[in-house]
């Protein structure tokens, strides 16, 4: 997977946006202005790339058992942020999205109906 394969998949979710609220290497993709992705650009060019991604957390628990390349959010909530370490595990680019459709599903789900609502 790559950074383009990335940003691609996640602005074809409804209701995505991308940007840079934080610095110019710290790329987001939010839901109606709700973050559901976050990884550096930097890290993507020196070929360690990762990506914060927000969980159930009893899934994100789960995620950390089973893989070395899954640890709690790093700057982020441990209780409902995982990091994925794309290069320390072999981590297909359909599970990667998975992963991602299971971020995206949890921030709408913590919405108002009214803003779901806009997704329809």
């Amino acid at each position: 997977m790559n950074i383009e394969q990335l940003r691609q998949y996640c602005l074809k979710k409804k209701g995505t946006t991308e940007a840079f609220p934080f610095d110019n290497d710290a790329l987001v993709f939010k839901v109606l202005g709700k973050m559901f992705v976050l990884t550096s650009l930097a890290k993507w060019e020196r070929g360690e790339a990762s990506i914060n991604l927000k969980a159930d957390p009893d899934y994100a628990l789960e995620l950390r058992a089973a893989y070395d390349g899954i640890r709690p959010g790093f700057h982020m909530s441990k209780k409902h942020w995982n990091t994925i370490y794309l290069n320390e595990g072999d981590f297909s680019p359909n599970f990667i999205f998975k992963l991602i459709d299971h971020s995206y599903d949890m921030v709408v789900k913590g919405m108002t109906k009214k803003m779901k609502e806009n997704l329809l």
